[in-house]
């Protein structure tokens, strides 16, 4: 019998057994010694991103004498996970005060021309990587206690003394992550383009497979389910660790609320620890990561231990159907019930429906390779129920689109939803799709996450050359900027775009951005 303990405090359940078979499948993180690949100059040239360009080889680091005022940015060749230690000389008198310095970090070249100082954003300052340090004895070698997600550093002299200078004779960066890009076949395509999408795609998912799959190694450093379900897929094609989303998996199910609910995501660190934070499309979710990772591996224990956890979470959505089977938010904030996307003054209601079909298949499959025929017959009648009420009452014969909410919106996500949920046959749903595309309507698509539902809904549909088209315009756009991961958000039509206040605290390497692989190997 499994051990469960209850947090009154935290009104959250703990079971024991399921957490030491999360424990068991811990990774053994793989360490790369990386070093700069040149010293660079970074400056504002009056558009969103800076101009970037090569003033030194490396070798010559040593040779720069930094007095009071000067600064060096050193660059790392592409994104780093990781630990960085730095060696520190002096040259000149000896030292008779502290060496006082600052150590920036930055993701892309537009946070190295971003001033914290004026950042004036929701959510914590502290996750900016920036460090002001005082080093009393020269020479030493200083190993930095925290990890970073970098590609940049830039290393400024706040002040020394008029008789000395500071010397970096050296900088490394022990790069960590579960997995090794080295081992993933490259993409067969001639296409340079989605070469170089298919690349950073992988490079951003290895950078987000930590101890666990990380939404994003800068910010916020945490298991989210929304991102687990997309890395899961881009991980089963390309580095096919799949004791990695074994273990998240069973470490969602062993912390969940008192009723069974499985939480948006899990704290790491200093122990596992379910979040307060609840959406219906995330809890629904855990099915089709179970039936995924099932597919994929065979693994009927995990299947079986699971199963249950995964038709909790239908039954407890369930409960926000009106008597007409349609699914009305919960709680006092509107739109705040369930995630889909951060497209401002989004109605949610009909992709909202369209995630519990979408869900409630997969957990009815579930149902059905363990046996459990009257389970899977009651969420037959039920996926039935949802459907209908989705064909006949959110569908607008005279727009040719699915609506939502009372004042019948219309957008991008809920013609993906319901095209991802069968609601409509691969046909009716490319019909959607281009019709969707040509009215391009005002709620559109902000999160490479929705992006990626669209070209999955476009690939469904047999729009191959749309999808392909989509991910070289709206990834492929990232790239031209100079990502080399992909990022947490991107609007083409304003890059600088946050969510937060300030883009100086976006991610720019975030999980549910590296799903290009999977969407690109799916389709070729």
């Amino acid at each position: 019998m499994a051990m469960v303990s209850i947090d009154l405090d935290m009104n959250r359940v703990t079971n024991e057994r399921f957490l030491e078979k999360a424990n068991s499948c811990a990774p053994k993180l793989k360490e790369f010694i990386v070093h700069p690949v040149s010293v660079v100059d970074i400056r504002k040239n009056g558009r969103d991103y800076p101009d970037v360009s090569v003033l030194d080889v490396p070798e010559n680091i040593p040779n720069y004498h930094m007095k009071k005022g000067d600064k060096l940015c050193l660059d790392f060749g592409d994104h780093q996970v990781g630990y960085v230690t730095l060696k520190l000389a002096a040259v000149g008198s000896p030292q008779d005060a502290p060496a006082y310095f600052r150590l920036k970090f930055g993701e892309i070249a537009k946070e190295m021309v971003e001033c914290s100082e004026d950042y004036d954003g929701w959510i914590s300052r502290g996750w900016i990587q920036e460090e002001y340090i005082h080093v009393d004895v020269l020479p030493t070698t200083l190993e930095l206690p925290r990890r970073y997600a970098f590609r940049y550093l830039e290393i400024e002299t706040i002040d020394t003394s008029l008789k000395w200078q500071l010397v970096v004779e050296d900088v490394e960066c022990r790069s960590v992550s579960s997995v090794d890009a080295a081992d993933v076949k490259p993409l067969e395509t001639e296409d340079e383009m989605l070469q170089k999408i298919d690349q950073v795609s992988i490079r951003t998912l290895q950078n987000c497979m930590q101890s666990v799959f990380e939404d994003g190694p800068k910010r916020d450093r945490r298991l989210w389910i929304g991102d687990l379900r997309l890395q899961a897929l881009a991980n089963y094609a390309t580095f096919q660790n799949y004791d990695l989303v074994k273990r998240c998996l069973y470490l969602f199910a062993a912390q969940t609320r008192e009723d069974g609910r499985v939480s948006a995501c899990l704290f790491t660190e200093p122990q596992f620890i379910v979040d307060d934070t609840f959406f219906a499309d995330y809890s629904l979710f855990f099915a089709p990561i179970l039936m995924d990772y099932y597919e994929e591996t065979g693994d009927i224990e995990t299947l079986r231990d699971l199963a249950p956890c995964a038709f909790r979470q239908i039954e407890l959505i369930s409960q926000l159907f009106n008597e007409k089977e349609l699914i009305e938010g919960e709680g006092s904030v509107p739109n705040m019930w369930c995630f889909i996307d951060w497209t401002e003054g989004l109605d949610k209601q009909a992709a909202a429906q369209a995630v519990y079909i979408y869900c409630e298949r997969r957990a009815r499959r579930i149902a059905e390779i363990l046996g459990e025929a009257e389970k899977a017959e009651e969420m037959r009648l039920d996926i039935a129920k949802k459907t209908d009420a989705a064909r006949n009452l959110l569908w607008d014969e005279e727009q040719g689109l699915f609506v939502s909410g009372e004042d019948r919106q219309i957008s991008y996500a809920s013609q993906v939803w319901m095209v991802l949920a069968e609601v409509v046959d691969p046909g009716k749903g490319g019909e959607i799709m281009d019709h969707v595309i040509a009215m391009d309507p005002e709620k559109g698509m902000v999160s490479p996450y929705m992006n990626h539902h669209f070209v999955e809904a476009l690939l469904m549909c047999g729009r191959k050359e749309k999808a392909l088209e989509h991910l070289k315009y709206y990834w492929g756009g990232m790239i031209k900027l100079g990502a080399d991961t992909f990022w947490e958000l991107y609007n083409p039509e304003n890059p600088a775009e946050s969510p937060y206040g300030s883009s100086i605290v976006n991610s720019y390497c975030h999980a549910w951005s590296c799903t290009p692989t999977y969407l690109l190997r799916k389709s070729m």
